[in-house]
């Protein structure tokens, strides 16, 4: 096991002495940053340069961000497969390294569809809950909006988030190519406990089909473990407005820490049985095939995982201070530990976690380095309240292969040469 320095005063964590940034090293090492500031005193110290104030904009329908910001999403093909025509995406991911905080915005949300987004009419969508229970019932959005809600920030994670890196390394990749199909919003909507309790399910129903109204008509069986019954629900609001189309309007359902296509949207049915229903999206589809050849099936829950996002992929840093920041997240809780590397996985230092630090949906994190200018590799590791860590690549593969293409949670790292310049390397 690699050398573990956490004594290090720009290594900083909750509880510890140098739990915030230091302001000593951010000044000390400012050659990159805070030098560049100096350099330039009658910017800093006035305003004479400054537009003057003028009127504003009319108040508008809604508001749009600056005409001097630009963040989009990369359509994507499938693994190697970047940006396409939309028209033949099937993925959208979302751009993690222009964003803040924890919460991605709605129309950045990254988006995974199989058969286009439907136009669904709310006036018309139904949801149906039947199989084993005493009362079946058809709920529309109303119905779902007049029961007592439940509102969450929680993640969703596509299975296929890092399949970019599963057999070799492209250089030239950003975060968002390598971890852009994950996204953290508040969700609002129903209990699925709730729902259970109202429609009565008869005791050896242990199994849920949830069916979406997409024209590849997703289904998915879903295990009724107490820890489902407890935190999924039937969602109808996302970041206090209604489901965007894209994101399952009206109705998706809401299922923290597991698989992203059990999340299933445009929800129209529920139904309940003791046993799995083994649909194509079970058996041909979202499978992984493993070192044995066997494939293993019903691999719900996404693992514990941390990527940093600045500095990333093709970004270009500067010697002196550099400010190392990005994300984790777990499946099984809440992350507790999240520790970097700056010597290629030699030592590791304990990492600032922003609050609030919430159960299954992403942790912000960050520390201070000063970095010397010569060549080295960055590297994130995650722990969370289970006790379960983040493993680096070797140890990852050699459990499971390189034929596999979900559920890929090694350490992801970068490398920054002589020059700054950082690119997407496997360890």
């Amino acid at each position: 096991m690699a050398a573990q320095d956490n004594s290090s005063t720009d290594g900083v964590g909750p509880g510890r002495p140098g739990a915030r940034l230091s302001r000593r090293i951010f000044l000390a090492g400012s050659t990159g940053l805070a030098g560049s500031i100096g350099a330039a005193p009658a910017a800093a110290d006035s305003l004479a340069d400054v537009p003057p104030r003028a009127p504003g904009a009319d108040l508008g329908a809604h508001s749009e961000r600056s005409k001097y910001v630009r963040i989009d999403r990369i359509p994507e093909a499938g693994p190697g497969m970047r940006n396409v025509d939309p028209d033949n995406a099937i993925n959208a991911k979302t751009p993690h390294q222009q964003l803040f905080g924890t919460i991605t915005p709605t129309d950045l949300h990254y988006e995974r569809s199989h058969a286009g987004v439907p136009d669904i009419d709310p006036a018309q969508h139904r949801l149906l809950i039947h199989g084993m229970v005493d009362k079946p019932l058809v709920l529309n959005v109303d119905d779902l909006k007049a029961m007592p809600s439940v509102s969450r920030v929680v993640f969703i994670e596509c299975t296929g988030n890092g399949w970019e890196n599963w057999r070799k390394a492209d250089p030239d990749l950003t975060v968002q190519h390598t971890h852009g199909l994950i996204s953290t919003n508040e969700w609002t909507g129903v209990s699925l406990r709730f729902l259970v309790d109202l429609v009565g399910k008869q005791r050896g129903s242990n199994w849920m089909l949830a069916e979406g109204g997409d024209g590849a008509g997703v289904d998915r069986s879903i295990p009724l473990t107490e820890e489902i019954l407890d935190e999924a629900f039937v969602a109808y609001g996302q970041n206090g407005e209604p489901l965007r189309p894209a994101h399952g309007f009206p109705m998706r359902l809401i299922m923290p820490g597991f698989e992203g296509n059990l999340h299933i949207k445009w929800l129209r049915r529920l139904k309940f049985a003791d046993q799995p229903w083994m649909t194509r999206w079970e058996t041909a589809r979202y499978t992984q095939l493993l070192p044995s050849g066997k494939a293993r099936q019903f691999q719900l829950r996404m693992e514990t995982n941390s990527v940093i996002t600045s500095p990333s992929g093709t970004m270009k840093i500067r010697p002196g201070y550099n400010r190392v920041s990005g994300f984790a997240w777990s499946g099984h809780g809440s992350i507790a530990r999240v520790e970097i590397s700056t010597d290629g996985a030699k030592s590791w230092k304990v990492a600032q976690l922003n609050h609030p630090v919430l159960p299954k949906a992403q942790t912000r994190f960050q520390i201070d380095w000063v970095w010397d200018g010569k060549p080295t590799r960055i590297v994130s590791r995650s722990t969370d309240d289970k006790g379960n860590t983040q493993p680096d690549r070797s140890h990852f593969i050699a459990q499971n292969g390189t034929n596999a293409l979900f559920h890929y949670s090694a350490q992801q790292t970068w490398s920054i040469d002589e020059a700054g310049r950082v690119s997407n390397v496997l360890a």
